[in-house]
């Protein structure tokens, strides 16, 4: 479980208070006069006491509506909400957001992790998104292991994506942490799914790697049928038709890298004397393109290609 800090005051002998004032004050509105008198106070770990509007809680969040609706056991004047377990500043700003909807830079980073833990427990999904992104912005090595587990118990499915592309990435700095060694003695089941994410990481990468492979060969195979159909139907610079006169051959074409080479493939081709018995590496590629060519060809009497269509196979056959 995250560690979470907590805070206590125990050498104050009084309760410290904000008054009405000094709260609408610090919350900056902008008709002080409009709000009544606070009916409910929140009790801090330090044993500060913030007196707020019940009205105000209840419309923001449904978990602070069902506290201020539950009967109390003890009949009294006075109503107190404890929030405990977090410093009394994280609280303050916590209830500074229930009625201004805004939360400061310099807040979000004092306490950010304990401002996404308060709005989980009190189901406020705005300042929740906020704290998400703004502990993400702040991940480091030392603190990831710490925020991946608050951001499995809170709930957080972007913030626990982002601390475990943060762990996969620095595996081995991550595992020397003092939260790395935490999370082993009292977490191994985290433990697991991080070694899991990573073990699918790598998978992904690899089938990414692949599938790129598988393209550029694609792209390859398919950008030499259409030099081979270029070559033996309009010819280009030295290899064309045998029916046309050099005169008229053509200069290099707009994809001249791979024709050039596919024309040197046949020159070789045609004079290789071991064409037929599979010793000729080259000119067991230049049957693959041959037969590949054939296989896709729909153009029965029209092509121009040596070998199409059936005519490949009488010569595979030989090969």
């Amino acid at each position: 479980m995250y560690r979470m800090e907590e805070t206590r005051n125990t050498a104050a002998t009084a309760t410290p208070t904000i008054s009405g004032d000094r709260m609408s004050s610090h919350l900056q509105f902008s008709d002080k006069n409009s709000l009544p008198k606070p009916d409910v106070q929140i009790l801090t770990s330090n044993g500060l006491r913030i007196p707020v509007h019940t009205g105000i809680l209840a419309s923001v969040s449904p978990v602070l509506e069902n506290i201020i609706d539950r009967p109390h056991k003890h009949h009294s004047s006075e109503k107190i909400i404890p929030i405990l377990g977090v410093p009394c500043d994280a609280v303050s700003s916590f209830i500074q957001f229930l009625y201004s909807s805004r939360c400061s830079e310099e807040e979000l980073e004092r306490y950010g992790i304990h401002l996404l833990a308060l709005s989980h427990v009190y189901l406020v999904p705005q300042l929740k998104h906020t704290c998400s992104k703004s502990v993400g912005q702040r991940l480091t090595i030392e603190n990831v292991v710490d925020v991946l587990q608050l951001a499995r118990l809170c709930d957080s499915p972007d913030l626990y994506v982002k601390c475990m592309k943060t762990v996969s990435n620095n595996f081995k700095a991550v595992e020397k942490t003092e939260g790395w060694r935490f999370m082993q003695e009292n977490d191994p089941f985290l433990e697991l799914e991080i070694l899991k994410f990573i073990d699918e990481a790598e998978s992904r990468k690899m089938r990414t790697r692949r599938h790129r492979e598988e393209q550029r060969l694609f792209m390859e195979l398919s950008e030499a049928m259409e030099c081979l159909e270029h070559i033996c139907t309009e010819g280009c610079t030295a290899v064309g038709p045998s029916d046309m006169d050099p005169a008229n051959q053509r200069g290099p074409c707009n994809k001249f890298s791979t024709c050039e080479g596919l024309q040197l493939l046949i020159k070789h081709f045609a004079t290789c004397k071991n064409r037929v018995n599979g010793k000729c590496s080259r000119c067991k590629r230049m049957w693959q393109l041959l037969r590949l060519h054939s296989s896709i060809c729909d153009r029965t009497d029209s092509c121009r290609v040596p070998l199409c269509r059936y005519r490949i196979y009488y010569y595979y056959y030989y090969y």
